[in-house]
């Protein structure tokens, strides 16, 4: 199955999805002929760079999964006031098939996905001093962005056996055209993890440290560790997380001291990655995306607000409180307050919330005890270390709540950790995405997830 072409996006949705990108500044080397494409070292580079603005559209990386996390996981911190219907539905846990949301995630997911296996089709023609890295930077988009499809569509890893339970089609073999629909299967949950990891391994070994603001090593680390997380293998997790952490301190990154500083504002301009940042998509006034910014800030739509049932969790003099704001009368995270804010996928204090709760679970002090990372988060947000006596996984988990709210971090964590959306089970089908209708009418061999 996962080297049958993935063809089922019908074309007028495909070309639909290429014509209102305002993300993607280059030609859709998806839809090109082979003969006119990727015969030379600049056309894959070309092509490398429409990978990273494919992935980072509003429907993908620029935050629309990320946003349906925080609703699904949405059990009265959150006041969803908006007009699209298709968050309405994820916020009640009602998702329709037919949900253009879902089927949009999915259809760039696989966009995605098609570019990268045509870079990588290509990497004979690449520089030799530079293939490897290509290869690395290719690879970490790949399997970030099967890892966000099988989490979103399909059972949590330990939800009953990966191995039996389906997952997301893989697909390593690109197409140049669009053509009809083959009809693959939806791989194992199981055999998408692997698929992951492989391309996450092989990326660590093959980006540098420092690349401006694309993948690097510390960045295919730290995706590494939040897989790793997700599946609860803590032993793996703990080690990949400090691999990240040390060797992104190696190369000048570095927690902001004051965490409203890992949330850069301006005016009018783009703002740069912070020290912070181990992987970011970049917005700036002529391309990308921030549905965070349009969603979550009173100066975008605003359509999310904040409720008492969040902020009564923060102890007093807590930093990360005082970074929420007030206008119209409701309240607002400042976390993307700013119109060309770039979307944080991985920052560092994640990091080290992983290291700690990874260690924690494993009895394990790898890089440093838990009580000592869980304290590096704490002091920066200005509270009171804790004591060893304080120190258990609800303290490290409650922490990683604080510190990473609205990030869309949420449900994922909800469903690893076995814990409830109000009166809803972690394990609930309503908790996880459909396969949409248009892709199941085009292909009859994709199965539908229980409860749709």
């Amino acid at each position: 199955m996962r080297n049958n072409f993935y063809k089922i996006l019908v074309s007028a949705a495909l070309l639909a999805t290429l014509s209102c990108n305002k993300e993607l500044n280059t030609v859709p080397t998806q839809s090109i002929d082979q003969a006119a494409a990727l015969n030379t070292s600049s056309d894959v580079l070309v092509a490398l760079t429409g990978c990273y603005a494919d992935l980072g559209g509003s429907r993908f990386y620029g935050g629309y999964p990320f946003v349906a996390s925080e609703l699904l996981a949405n059990n009265g911190e959150l006041n969803w006031s908006g007009t699209f219907q298709q968050f309405t539905q994820m916020n009640n846990k009602a998702i329709p098939v037919d949900n253009s949301f879902v089927y949009d995630t999915w259809s760039t997911g696989y966009i995605v996905i098609n570019d990268v296996n045509n870079v990588l089709s290509a990497l004979a023609v690449v520089d030799s001093s530079k293939r490897d890295q290509v290869e690395g930077e290719a690879k970490f988009i790949r399997a970030s962005a099967y890892f966000d499809l099988v989490r979103l569509y399909a059972k949590s890893y330990n939800d009953g056996d990966p191995a039996a339970n389906d997952g997301v089609p893989i697909v390593l073999t690109p197409t140049r055209a669009i053509t009809a629909a083959s009809k693959v299967k939806r791989n194992k949950v199981s055999e998408v993890y692997a698929q992951v990891l492989s391309d996450l391994t092989a990326a660590e070994t093959k980006i540098p440290a420092k690349n401006s603001f694309y993948a690097t090593k510390v960045s295919a680390s730290g995706m590494l560790a939040r897989v790793y997380l997700q599946m609860g293998d803590y032993a793996n997790a703990a080690a990949a997380a400090n691999r990240a952490i040390t060797t992104g301190l190696a190369n000048g990154l570095a927690l902001k001291t004051a965490f409203a500083d890992a949330f850069p504002s301006a005016s009018t301009t783009a703002s740069a990655n912070t020290t912070e940042d181990i992987f970011a998509m970049q917005v700036t006034p002529s391309s990308g995306a921030n549905s965070f910014q349009t969603f979550f800030s009173s100066t975008g739509r605003g359509d999310i607000q904040i409720k008492p049932a969040h902020t009564a969790l923060y102890e007093a003099g807590d930093a990360r409180l005082a970074f929420f704001y007030t206008s119209g009368g409701s309240l607002f995270t400042g976390k993307n307050s700013y119109l060309y804010s770039n979307v944080h996928i991985l920052r560092l204090a994640e990091m080290y919330l992983t290291r700690a709760e990874a260690n924690f679970r494993a009895g394990a002090a790898v890089g440093d005890t838990p009580l000592n990372d869980i304290n590096v988060i704490r002091l920066r947000a200005k509270l009171t270390p804790l004591t060893a006596p304080q120190l258990d996984l609800a303290a490290i988990l409650k922490e990683r709540h604080l510190e990473l709210a609205f990030e869309g971090h949420a449900i994922h964590d909800i469903k690893r950790t076995q814990g409830s959306v109000g009166a809803i089970p972690w394990n609930s089908p309503k908790l996880i995405y459909p396969i949409p209708s248009l892709d199941r009418t085009a292909n009859s061999n994709l199965s539908q997830n229980d409860g749709y």
